[in-house]
């Protein structure tokens, strides 16, 4: 595979983008090449500082502007046709590179590899599917900032394209799939979700779903469920995902808190070090990497702002599995019966609700 990396998209950068750069070249042999992107005297001078300089497999592209984090993202794509962000994206475009990853501008990233890469065959909207952490192993998210104004026939896009994700990445063949809701019952939820829920059922008892569609989830069941896979309008999706993010902080703040107050607490504290470790990476946003920007021709990984070296690696270990397992097209395989179905349906707004 071969990656272009926004060196200068992050909180952090160039920094963790060096770092992170560093630990793919030593741990990831399937990376071919991997195209540094951004001011050209300012990585060279770090990549060297970091000992990878004269890396044969690594390129130093210049960028002369870098997508500040506060920009509109649609304007900055427009606006800034020679930014780091930009230039990376072009590189999946012209075929030199087979993805691309960026910690910066989210809208901008997501803007960038819409504009510039486009839609694959059959899909209607790119969707951000984001892992959150479970009771048992990961749950699937869709979307979760890439189309806040999303259609129901959207949510089928992003049911696939996870179940893909799942598959391919997470080794989960007959991914549990549900609908955002605040209830189970299949007339429960907005008109969006009801409207989603009627077509992904069609879909499913017409047997073109790639998944086991167990019709509508609530909050609860992406933390204590076998549910591998919840959809929702990128709208929600965002908020829900930083809710959940911030939950994990405040619960890991108060127990450090309660845990200094008590002598005997901060015992037991050293006997469960190994748990706490284990349970602060499995929590952590750098186990993970990177979520990826799915539907768009080409790999496109978005990671945290905050990202260090650790999570630029995982996020590049994800764009490697995605294009290894050849993921892409696996979605528009499936997604061809589906649309033909999609396209024969009559519409069902006016459909009265079974109780």
């Amino acid at each position: 595979m071969k990656l272009s990396l926004d060196a200068m998209g992050g909180d952090n950068a160039p920094d963790i983008n060096i770092d992170g750069a560093k630990l793919a070249l030593q741990e990831l042999p399937a990376l071919q090449k991997l195209y540094m992107v951004g001011d050209e005297d300012t990585l060279k001078k770090m990549c060297d500082a970091a000992g990878i300089g004269g890396n044969p497999r690594l390129e130093i592209v210049h960028a002369p502007e870098v997508v500040g984090m506060d920009e509109s993202g649609l304007a900055a794509v427009r606006q800034k046709k020679r930014s780091s962000m930009s230039i990376s994206v072009d590189l999946v475009k012209d075929g030199t590179c087979d993805a691309v990853l960026s910690a910066g501008n989210t809208g901008a990233a997501v803007a960038a590899s819409t504009i510039k890469l486009r839609l694959l065959e059959g899909v209607e909207r790119a969707g951000i599917v984001s892992p959150i952490p479970n009771i048992r192993n990961y749950v699937l998210v869709s979307d979760t900032g890439a189309n806040p104004d999303a259609k129901p026939s959207h949510l089928v896009g992003y049911a696939v394209m996870s179940a893909m994700m799942a598959r391919y990445i997470y080794n989960i063949p007959n991914p549990k799939t549900g609908i955002m809701s605040n209830g189970t019952e299949d007339c429960k939820g907005s008109a969006f979700s009801k409207e989603a829920y009627r077509i992904m059922h069609h879909l499913a008892q017409a047997g073109l779903l790639p998944l086991d569609f167990i019709g509508n989830c609530e909050g609860h069941d992406l933390l204590e469920s076998e549910l591998d896979i919840a959809l929702t309008d990128g709208f929600t999706g965002n908020i829900l995902l930083k809710c959940v993010e911030a939950t994990a902080k405040a619960f890991a703040h108060m127990l450090k808190a309660g845990i200094k107050k008590s002598p005997l607490a901060m015992l037991g504290a050293i006997g469960m070090r190994g748990v706490f470790k284990e349970i602060g990476n499995r929590m952590s946003a750098d186990s993970i990497g990177g979520c990826p920007l799915m539907g768009v021709r080409g790999v496109s990984i978005i990671a945290h702002g905050s990202a260090n070296g650790t999570a630029i690696l995982n996020a590049i270990r994800m764009a490697e599995g995605m294009h290894r397992n050849n993921v892409n097209d696996r979605i528009i395989e499936a997604m061809g019966p589906i649309n033909a179905e999609l396209q024969g349906m009559d519409s069902w707004a006016d459909a009265p609700c079974a109780h």
